[in-house]
């Protein structure tokens, strides 16, 4: 068995040509494409404001959620009945989950009962609100903002149009169907290309973990092994098929994948340094180096990769005998 994970980290910048995964909205017939405003280096290393394209991290977190919503219903992982059917209400969709507390509203209890009934609760967080509840279950997985580099991006509009065989008809015809979805519409939508800062962290140790009692859902050795593989297998899948908005014309190209995933075996951070920082890898590395006298060099480790296929190797590799770290002295 291999060395209990404590958390993991990826800083990585991909590489998206063509792309519309995530948009503010429209405005008349223009799709808005999203953007945000950063801080980085110009080429003569001064800092400043750009604004470029993004994905926001709830985007990613929900196409990781789909990914693993199928391999949990594959594996038969346990779901409650919201998840199931990928409710956005998750458990509170669930009457029976609810019937079984009795009306109680203690939140220890409640995440001890939620822990070991569903998994996607379990390592993506919920907030309990049923029956007048606020019980927080934090997640497991936490992702950053997908941000193009400032000078390795570019956001154009493309003009389409809903074409209409009878756009020569005669003026009755038109007033004849005047408010019916009928006739030549135009339209306006985004289409992005660019290398893209990605920061993403996953707490292994909080598997199936009640952080109010301090303590672990019972016999959880096994099933905190299996929910680990599929939270790593997941997030795999999210970069393989980054699902989005107008994948079905816009399928992205996702031409490139690099940078560092980053594991700790102790109660250490995952070494995590944006890639935003041209220098993130030396950086990452140096922290390692850094950390070693007072941690020890074997309590984090640092696996690059330089393409989407290097990637998934080291990702099954720690996929294969994946188990979570223990922070109690539970046996």
């Amino acid at each position: 068995m291999s060395q209990p994970i404590y958390s993991l980290s990826i800083s990585a910048r991909v590489t998206l040509d063509l792309h519309s995964l995530n948009n503010e909205g429209g405005e008349g017939n223009q799709t808005l494409t999203r953007q945000v405003t950063i801080v980085a280096p110009d080429a003569q290393g001064k800092q400043r404001l750009y604004s470029v394209n993004a994905i926001s991290g709830d985007m990613l977190k929900h196409i990781q959620s789909e990914h693993l919503h199928r391999i949990c219903l594959d594996e038969k992982l346990p779901l409650c009945q919201g998840c199931k059917v990928f409710s956005a209400n998750r458990i509170n969709d669930d009457e029976d989950f609810f019937a079984g507390l009795a009306g109680n509203k203690n939140t220890t209890t409640i995440i001890d009962s939620l822990l070991p009934y569903c998994t996607m609760d379990d390592l993506l967080g919920v907030l309990i609100t049923q029956g007048k509840r606020s019980n927080p279950r934090k997640s497991v997985a936490e992702y950053g903002w997908v941000v193009a580099l400032p000078h390795l991006f570019h956001s154009e509009n493309y003009f389409h149009v809903k074409f209409d065989p009878e756009r020569k008809a005669t003026k009755e015809a038109v007033k004849a169907v005047e408010g019916s979805n009928t006739g030549q519409a135009i339209f306006h939508r985004p289409a992005n290309s660019g290398v893209y800062a990605v920061v993403a962290n996953y707490e292994l140790w909080r598997i199936g973990f009640n952080d109010i009692s301090w303590s672990y859902m019972k016999d959880s050795d096994t099933s905190r092994s299996h929910r680990a593989k599929a939270l790593l297998t997941s997030v795999l899948y999210t970069f393989l098929q980054p699902n989005g908005a107008m994948r079905n014309t816009q399928n992205p190209h996702i031409v490139d994948l690099e940078g560092v995933i980053s594991t700790s075996y102790k109660p250490v951070p995952a070494i995590t340094v944006s890639p935003i920082n041209d220098e993130y890898r030396s950086q990452i590395k140096g922290i390692r180096t850094a950390l070693g006298p007072v941690v020890g060099i074997e309590a984090t480790k640092i696996e690059e990769f330089n393409s989407l296929q290097g990637f998934t190797e080291k990702m099954t590799s720690l996929m294969s005998e994946v188990t979570p770290y223990n922070v109690t002295t539970e046996k």
